[in-house]
């Protein structure tokens, strides 16, 4: 088997780390990187790639970083790497996988094309993806590349039995786009689900209609895959609350916390506990006792140790 290199894009630096950590016999990819007064960015690949499997680790969490990605792929490419594994712990636009308006631009499908773009390795271009928000974008790339959708199934799981602290408990979603990834989670943890009922009143505002399941006197713990602004989560949270829920504790994959989201969240006062995964750079920059953040590094070295 090939040997395994592993760069990494500069946000993503800190899960490349954790990663070699677990897998010490992956050769860390060197990098020379600056950035020009006018805004451009210089890449130099310094380590040997020839003839090797190579990862390239990075989220598309903005557009620096999703050229970032590309350009250290191609780069690689370039130098004849036997094999390239793109892994993407997030992937950005991911709610965006379709067009409700006329003309609006579906970016999940757009930034999809972009990596189905690069040229493929003798062993062909394969693309891993965690917790997506809609299964379906893992259907957009083309030109042979290799799509995998990886669940963090297990860390949800364990955060899970970690918060439910060995009584019983509800696993709820913050709405029912998410019921049936809930309900199959809920089910392998011999638990309860619920979700709740939403009425959109404009774009930016919905209405919370109804619960579907007994929820009064009991632990909820909600999961969601991502955590943006904190909005949904709050009012989700405060409508189980209102139906009796005895405390609230929340999972989520993805800690984007945008626009003061964590903050917001801490301030409603009304959820005890939050765990999320460190797919996103923006959760390792909070320190509160609120938050704990896991890592999907174990997640990611299985998939490569189980698939060669």
């Amino acid at each position: 088997m090939p040997q395994k290199i592993i760069f990494a894009t500069q946000r993503y630096q800190y899960l490349k780390n954790r990663i070699l950590a677990l897998a010490p016999h992956w050769e860390e990819g060197k990098l020379e990187i600056r950035d020009f007064p006018d805004g451009e960015h210089y890449h130099r690949i310094r380590s040997q790639v020839h003839g090797k499997e190579v990862i390239v680790l990075g989220g598309t969490i903005d557009d620096k970083e999703t050229l970032e990605l590309f350009d250290i792929a191609h780069g690689c490419i370039q130098l004849d790497a036997h094999a390239l594994n793109l892994v993407i712990p997030f992937f950005g636009y991911s709610t965006m996988e379709r067009a409700v308006k006329s003309g609006e631009i579906v970016k999940a499908k757009t930034r999809a094309l972009l990596f189905s773009a690069l040229p493929a390795t003798n062993s062909g271009n394969k693309v891993v993806l965690m917790d997506l928000h809609v299964d379906g974008i893992t259907y957009y790339f083309e030109s042979g590349v290799r799509p995998v959708h990886l669940y963090g199934k297990d860390l949800v799981k364990e955060a899970a039995m970690e918060l439910g602290e060995g009584e019983p408990f509800v696993l709820a979603s913050t709405d029912a786009g998410r019921a049936k990834w809930v309900e199959s989670l809920a089910n392998d943890l011999n638990v309860e689900a619920a979700f709740v009922f939403k009425k959109r009143i404009s774009g930016e505002t919905t209405q919370i209609t109804g619960i579907n399941a007994e929820v009064e006197n009991k632990n909820v713990i909600i999961y969601d895959d991502m955590i943006r602004t904190g909005g949904s989560l709050i009012h989700a949270a405060q409508s189980y609350l209102d139906a009796g829920a005895k405390n609230i504790s929340v999972i989520t994959t993805h800690g984007i916390f945008a626009g003061g989201g964590f903050e917001k969240i801490k301030k409603s006062g009304i959820i005890k506990k939050v765990i999320c995964a460190d797919t996103h750079p923006n959760a390792l920059s909070i320190q509160d006792e609120l938050l704990t953040v896991k890592s999907v590094d174990k997640i990611i070295v299985d998939y490569f140790q189980q698939h060669g």
